[in-house]
C-alpha cells in the first residue's frame, strides 16, 4: 500500500468537513426538502461510479452538467502519473469509457458522504471517500485499488448547465426540476479527485 503524497485540503473539502450540524433546516418541511436534496446529490456520485462499472454510457452521462470539469490530476500525481483536466460532460464520458472499454473493469464503492446545500438551493458541495478497484480484463492479477477523496460541486438540473441526461437506464428516469416539497436531479459541475492510498500498479492500468 502506498500513501498519497498529494495534499487533501481543498476549499470544497474544507467546507464540508467543518460543518457543525447534520441538517441546517429547522422547519419540518424544509428538513424534508433538504434531506431529499441530499439524497439526490449523493445519487449523482452513485451514477458516476455505477455508470463506469456497468459500462453504461447513458447512466454515466446523467451524472454531469454539460459544462462539467473533472480533475484526476491530484490522484494521478500520487504514483507519478499525469492527467489533464477534462472539460465538458461528453469529453469526460468519452475519455473515461473509451479508455477502459474492453480493457479495464471497475467497481466503485462510495462512503462517508457529507453534503452542504446553499441556502437558495442553487448549488451544493459534497465530499466522499470512494474506493475504486480497477482490473485489467486480460490479466486480472494486474490491478489498481485506489482510496480517493472526492470534492464535488453540484448544480440542480435545469439551472443553465444542461440536464446531463442522455437516456434512461437502471431505473434512471431523467427527471429534473423539483418544487418546494421535494428535490429534483442534481448534476456534477466540478469534480476533483485526490488519492489517500493505493495498492497495485496504477501505471499499468491508467497508462
Amino acid at each position: 500500500m502506498h500513501l498519497s503524497r498529494t495534499p487533501l485540503g481543498t476549499d470544497a473539502a474544507a467546507a464540508t468537513r467543518t460543518r457543525p450540524y447534520a441538517l441546517d433546516a429547522l422547519r419540518t418541511e424544509d428538513a424534508v426538502r433538504e434531506l431529499a436534496d441530499r439524497a439526490e446529490i449523493t445519487d449523482a456520485l452513485y451514477r458516476f461510479g455505477l455508470g463506469q462499472d456497468l459500462h453504461d454510457r447513458a447512466l454515466f452521462r446523467s451524472a454531469f452538467a454539460d459544462d462539467a470539469t473533472l480533475d484526476f490530476g491530484p490522484a494521478a500525481a500520487a504514483w507519478g502519473g499525469h492527467s489533464p483536466v477534462m472539460t465538458g460532460a461528453d469529453t469526460i464520458v468519452d475519455t473515461i469509457l473509451t479508455g477502459f472499454d474492453g480493457r479495464v473493469g471497475t467497481s466503485h464503492t462510495v462512503s462517508n458522504p457529507r453534503v452542504a446545500v446553499a441556502a437558495d438551493r442553487g448549488s451544493a458541495e459534497l465530499t466522499a471517500l470512494v474506493e475504486a478497484q480497477h482490473l485489467l480484463t486480460a490479466d486480472r492479477t494486474t490491478y489498481a485499488l485506489l482510496k480517493n477523496l472526492y470534492a464535488v460541486a453540484l448544480v440542480p438540473a435545469g439551472s443553465g448547465s444542461g440536464s446531463g441526461f442522455g437516456g434512461g437506464s437502471a431505473g434512471d428516469d431523467g427527471a429534473g426540476g423539483g418544487d418546494a416539497a421535494g428535490a429534483g436531479r442534481w448534476l456534477i459541475r466540478t469534480l476533483r479527485i485526490d488519492n489517500i492510498w493505493y495498492s497495485g500498479d496504477p501505471g499499468a492500468v491508467f497508462g
